[in-house]
């Protein structure tokens, strides 16, 4: 009877025929099939999600291998040493592979969040003493970093206007080693002449020595790759913040750099070692939802921006518009020029930035977004961008409130200022809550 139920108890490890070791219930059930075929990624329509923490290896010395070549591209014929989820694991792999591509560069390092991404882009390229150029039209979290934070480590920033190349010029100094900005700019929809900063950039490095050079870093959050991709005009560094436009759904938060093999090392040791790496999970649901379907919830989102700005802009009661696809735009040429999709379709971006017309206090402003928190159905009071749902939200005191006053002032952050990232919604819908809400303000 014993022997009975011990040989119902007994299970082979691989399946195979001839396979003379057996083990209980319990035991398989944590290891399973010790050999499968079945984590090949090429045959999976949609790619299996990795959960394990630590990796099986082979021996001791592939164990040491991985660790040995660890931030370094392998050579084409040898299969990458997965070890520990926080050094690198194939669900991430494959995203930053794909959005390598996507964004035109050769590398990509994905982290936890977007803020992630930026604080590992200026890490691995900062040291005590050095010197930042920043445009002064920032997100909030990211002037918190550089004023807050940085200057701790004795890393100074300056921000001037960067609508005017010279501005940046003159803000440069010996100790200068990066340049920062957003194009589109957050939240005003400014526009940074790309080709003319990475060509300053290359005029100021001729006259330097390699261990002082200036590197451009772009974040292209509000763009998107579909709408721009900055390493094209000669970015060193791309930024994207996952959770936006390429996750797409307000499900889970990431972020990456895409830049040149040059960076590989240092970004992949840099998030090693300060931990901030993005979780499998949210890999694969960015992987799978998000980025393959960017280009057709991009294109619906910038024609409804069309339409909504086209309404805002001949309504009374608002007094500008800034959309870098309306003629309207005083950088609209340079929008026409940068901002494409990759078959050089016009794509001048999802959200838009407007000032209601206000007799002092932006009283006017303050009651449309929260009669739309109220009674709006199709847009929802909330930070972010990129999502299926409209967003609105006032800058000034809600996603730059990080900025003091004069920093707003000088980024042209205005009190009256609305942001509106859009959804999916019918753009028709979204002008009608708009409409009733002006009629209320």
């Amino acid at each position: 009877m014993a022997d009975e139920k011990a040989n119902k108890d007994a299970y082979s490890t691989t399946g195979g025929p001839g396979d003379s070791r057996k083990v209980g219930m319990s035991t398989f059930l944590i290891h399973g099939t010790a050999q499968t075929a079945r984590w090949d990624f090429s045959h999976h329509p949609v790619p299996p999600l990795s959960s394990s923490v630590t990796y099986r290896l082979d021996s001791a010395e592939r164990g040491g291998r991985g660790f040995l070549e660890f931030g370094r591209r392998p050579e084409e014929d040898t299969q990458p040493v997965y070890i520990y989820d926080r050094l690198d694991e194939p669900t991430r792999s494959i995203l930053e592979d794909d959005l390598a591509r996507a964004e035109g560069g050769e590398v990509c390092c994905t982290f936890s969040t977007g803020m992630a991404a930026i604080s590992a882009a200026l890490g691995v390229l900062l040291k005590p003493g050095d010197h930042i150029v920043a445009y002064g039209t920032i997100y909030g979290c990211t002037y918190s970093l550089l004023t807050r934070w940085l200057t701790r480590l004795q890393i100074a920033t300056t921000f001037c206007d960067f609508t005017e190349v010279q501005n940046v010029r003159a803000a440069i100094r010996p100790e200068t080693r990066v340049i920062y900005a957003e194009t589109p700019a957050n939240p005003t929809m400014e526009m940074v002449d790309l080709g003319a900063v990475c060509a300053l950039r290359d005029e100021i490095n001729a006259t330097r020595p390699a261990d002082q050079r200036v590197h451009v870093l772009i974040d292209n959050t509000f763009a998107s790759p579909y709408c721009q991709r900055p390493l094209e005009w000669g970015v060193d560094m791309a930024i994207e913040s996952l959770t936006k436009n390429i996750c797409g759904f307000g499900t889970d938060m990431g972020g990456a750099v895409i830049c040149g093999r040059r960076y590989e090392e240092a970004l992949f040791m840099y998030r090693k070692d300060f931990g901030g790496v993005l979780s499998p999970k949210s890999a694969w649901a960015i992987l799978v939802y998000g980025l393959s379907t960017l280009t057709l919830r991009v294109k619906r989102q910038i024609q409804t921006a069309f339409k909504v700005a086209q309404f805002l802009e001949g309504h009374p009661k608002i007094g500008k518009v800034h959309y870098p696809g309306l003629p309207s735009h005083p950088q609209h040429a340079l929008a026409l020029k940068q901002m494409r999709s990759t078959l050089g379709t016009f794509a001048p971006g999802t959200l838009l930035y407007f000032e209601t017309r206000e007799e002092g206090e932006p009283a006017r402003a303050r009651s449309l977004i929260n009669w739309a928190a109220k009674h709006s159905y199709c847009i929802t009071l909330a930070v972010s961008l990129g999502n299926i749902r409209t967003l609105i939200e006032a800058p000034g005191i809600m996603t730059h409130a990080a900025l003091p006053p004069e920093a707003q002032k000088q980024g042209r952050i205005a009190p009256n200022g609305i942001r509106l990232a859009f959804g999916l919604e019918k753009a028709e819908d979204i002008i009608r809550d708009l409409e009733e809400g002006l009629a209320q303000a």
